[in-house]
């Protein structure tokens, strides 16, 4: 019996404590900002960027897995947006469990620099450190989406035998987005 009253009068003051937190936060006003910013395209302070669409990043990644499936290949497929957050992944029927990933860092190792990752492997030999950069993968299979030259997507591949394939098959997705 000890133990419930006590149990109890620990929940109480626990619960007080809690309410008087609460309470004191609720009634603090809110500090007024110092200066208001404006943020208008007048002024130069809003860019405009493009970004694809969920319909169109399984547009391309379908593509994607279709081309690799027209060769008898299993590869998963990522498309990743501008920011290199993932839009929407295809894992191909049969395809190894590493794939999955190595689609997404190639992806956005492609959108990161702007440029197929088999061209970015070719800069490690004077630059090695690059692959340490987290998130990255400097193999062969990733492209970018790019509009006026500016990347807004990567879509990356793996699971085929080789780079060039996988790359192959990511540029079929990029390809798919100008029809």
């Amino acid at each position: 019996m000890k133990k419930i009253l006590i149990g109890a009068a620990t929940a109480a003051v626990v619960a007080a404590g809690t309410f008087g937190a609460v309470s004191a936060n609720a009634s603090a006003p809110a500090a007024a900002p110092a200066v208001a910013l404006k943020a208008d395209a007048a002024n130069g302070n809003l860019q405009q960027s493009t970004h694809l669409t969920i319909e169109a990043a399984t547009k391309a990644a379908q593509a994607t897995l279709d081309a690799a499936e027209d060769e008898n290949q299993r590869v998963s497929v990522a498309v990743v947006d501008r920011n290199g957050n993932t839009i929407v992944t295809l894992r191909g029927d049969g395809a190894g469990p590493q794939s999955y990933e190595s689609a997404e860092r190639k992806a956005f190792t492609a959108v990161s620099w702007n440029a197929p990752t088999s061209e970015l492997a070719k800069r490690l030999a004077t630059a090695p450190n690059l692959k340490d950069i987290p998130g990255t993968l400097f193999l062969g299979g990733g492209a970018p989406v790019t509009v006026k030259g500016a990347p807004i997507a990567g879509i990356g591949v793996a699971g085929a035998p080789s780079g060039d394939l996988d790359e192959k098959f990511a540029r079929a997705g990029v390809e798919a987005l100008d029809k």
